[in-house]
């Protein structure tokens, strides 16, 4: 039982982000009901229980909680995470009948559609809190509202997009999310039944999705990446009775500007982006030597904030001339140190300068593009990815170096120690991801003659 990931640190920075109430369950079956024994804060329940109870001592009392067939109440439980078969009375209808449908006939029909373990592989299971790293689970059980739940979903689909069916057998939630998650390997969404909520206590507001174990990271992943795109939970109101243009994402309400940028002729726009001190400007350089126009943001960062300018204004009202250097040019590294660990002052700075240097953007791209329809035109972005940019061009190529050289560089560069250097790093998404975006991707650990191959290459295609 064994644990491979930080459980920890990732339901707790899930909890986080989701705002939930109650702790993501580790469920787990157990080929042996001896395996109970070995597993630390073990607490056997004396009376006879549902699963829908041993959930809630998990989620909101805290507690590691097993059980094996003869601690529930019924052969329901059990038998539909495969501890124990069903009885005859069961299968023929007869006891759905009594209460939730009509006739033995719907009945049975209602048995059949009840997914169920297959019998005999296991004797006992086991549920605890996640975030305590008690065992390695199966799949992970999380409790939260329906807002909660399509952020959740959200997560799930952000990459490797599948779209999700749910199922409902009415009575018998847990026929629907556990074993339909265990049977089908993916994540199973659904309702809390009337017995969950009458024995289990889950509340009105609660939905239930048992996610398979292997896939909580990419949930995580997925989360985080919309959280810096501005999903996140709670769901800000934009108000019903409001102009919603400016609410809306740009892939909505702003698709004639994204029109203006791309334009309707033949050019290209090619966003060139990678980690900090990879070099980016070796291969806009390389590109632009083969024909390719130049639009480089930090060039247009610097103009936007010369003294005196409406970007350069908002910055010194709201930090103040502390900012300044004598010339009164902006201190572009005491501005950092005070932004660097502050994350609200860090998007009120994106604030004062990000909309001007778009404004630059639009305005020198479509003077290439007027003189020449089918200009190539190269845009380095540094964090590009970060900002959520990626949707204006054609095509992405990202340059890189392995993180150590990268450090290694930057330290070099900016005179700063290797430490100054990993934390600044930090800031930044990892490369690995970053990749994942790119159409081109650009190794610059090697010799410059290397490099240029690799970009010719790209430049031909």
């Amino acid at each position: 039982m064994e644990n491979t990931l930080d459980w920890e640190k990732l339901i707790r920075r899930m909890e986080l982000l989701m705002r939930l109430k109650s702790f993501p369950v580790a469920f787990k079956m157990l080929e042996k009901k001896e395996e109970l024994d070995k597993i630390p804060f073990m607490r056997r329940v004396e009376k006879k229980t549902t699963l829908c109870q041993l959930i809630t001592l998990v989620r909101n009392f805290d507690w590691t909680v097993g059980a094996v067939p003869e601690d529930f109440i019924s052969p329901m439980c059990p038998s539909i995470i495969g501890l124990t078969d069903t009885p005859e009375m069961y299968k023929d209808g007869t006891f759905r009948s009594i209460v939730w449908v009509k006739t033995r006939k719907d009945g049975k029909k209602y048995e059949e559609s009840i997914q169920r373990l297959p019998l005999g592989k296991h004797e006992a299971v086991v549920m605890a809190p996640l975030v305590y790293k008690p065992f390695e689970p199966d799949i992970v059980l999380i409790y939260a509202n329906p807002a909660q739940m399509m952020l959740l979903i959200n997560s799930l689909q952000f990459e490797n997009y599948e779209v999700m069916e749910f199922f409902c057998v009415g009575e018998s939630s847990c026929s629907d999310a556990i074993s339909r998650c265990y049977l089908t390997g993916k994540p199973s969404l659904t309702i809390p039944c009337y017995g969950e909520r009458r024995y289990g206590h889950a509340q009105d507001e609660d939905m239930v999705m048992a996610i398979p174990a292997a896939m909580m990271e990419k949930a995580l992943s997925g989360m985080e990446t919309l959280y810096r795109r501005g999903v996140r939970y709670p769901i800000s109101f934009a108000g019903a009775e409001q102009d919603l243009t400016s609410a809306f994402p740009l892939s909505y309400g702003g698709i004639g500007e994204l029109e203006t940028i791309r334009g309707k002729d033949d050019r290209l726009l090619l966003g060139v982006t990678g980690g900090i001190a990879s070099g980016k400007s070796t291969a806009s350089e390389m590109l632009k030597e083969l024909g390719a126009h130049v639009i480089d943001f930090d060039v247009i960062a610097r103009q936007v904030v010369e003294p005196g300018k409406p970007a350069w204004q908002g910055v010194v009202d709201y930090f103040g001339e502390q900012v300044l250097e004598e010339d009164k040019n902006l201190d572009r590294k005491k501005l950092s140190k005070i932004v660097f660990s502050d994350f609200e002052k860090r998007k009120k700075l994106e604030g004062f300068i990000h909309p001007r240097i778009h404004e630059e953007f639009v305005k020198q791209v479509n003077a290439i593009a007027q003189k020449e329809p089918c200009a190539i035109i190269q845009v380095v972005v540094p964090l590009l990815i970060e900002l959520n940019l990626q949707y204006m061009f054609h095509k992405l190529m990202l340059v890189y170096i392995p993180e150590e050289r990268q450090i290694e560089r930057l330290a070099a560069r900016d005179k700063i120690s290797i430490e100054e250097a990993a934390n600044i790093l930090k800031a930044q998404l990892p490369i690995d991801e970053k990749k994942g975006y790119a159409d081109y991707v650009v190794n610059n650990e090697q010799s410059v003659k290397e490099t240029e191959k690799q970009v010719k290459k790209y430049g031909s295609l």
